[in-house]
């Protein structure tokens, strides 16, 4: 008979949000997932949710903080900017991952564009096939305007989640030795003003 709180069981509560994920979930990302709005816009979401979840992460953060700071004696402040600490690392490379994927599905769609006018230049006699590779130009380009569509939609993103971040953590500055995320902080703060 085994207990109810088994080890082997999914962790629940608090310590279920707070933990890291054991098993991440690894998306390989190729020329066809780029051109399939809808599973772009899936994995973009996907991304999106420990955004969505500032608040609450901040809150766990800092209760988890707390909570360590009353066990281990280091002062409240110390505990306070280790929970802002973690939850910006967090962050930052989440943000990381977002925009490499758009950077990466833009060149997609280029070279993609790029083929299709190659094509078209080398049919100049078939205009039936004129027809349908223009059509599929124009495709493609409405399609890369929606993708830096995410691109605006993600600059809008950061500067909630970072008005959000700072109304908790008002006195985080990121690390020096972290050069791209101290330009993520500055990018974003930039937006605020």
């Amino acid at each position: 008979m085994t207990s109810a709180s088994s080890s082997k069981g999914p962790q629940l509560g608090s310590l279920a949000l707070q933990a890291p994920t054991s098993r991440p979930e690894i998306v390989h990302v190729t020329p066809s997932t780029c051109l399939n709005l809808s599973l772009f816009k899936d994995i973009l979401k996907e991304y999106r949710k420990l955004d969505d979840a500032i608040t609450t992460r901040l809150n766990r953060a800092t209760a988890l903080a707390r909570d360590q700071e009353r066990t281990s004696g280091q002062g409240v402040e110390n505990a306070q900017n280790q929970a802002c600490l973690s939850v910006w690392r967090e962050l930052t490379e989440n943000w990381k991952r977002r925009t490499k994927l758009v950077d990466y599905c833009v060149s997609v769609v280029d070279r993609s564009i790029d083929g299709k006018r190659g094509a078209l230049q080398q049919q100049p006699d078939d205009p039936a096939l004129q027809r349908t590779t223009k059509a599929a130009i124009y495709s493609d380009e409405v399609y890369r305007r929606q993708m830096h569509n995410e691109i605006a939609v993600e600059s809008i993103v950061r500067k909630r989640v970072v008005d959000a971040f700072h109304s908790r953590c008002r006195y985080f500055v990121p690390p020096k030795s972290d050069v791209e995320a101290a330009q993520l902080w500055e990018g974003a703060r930039g937006q605020n003003q």
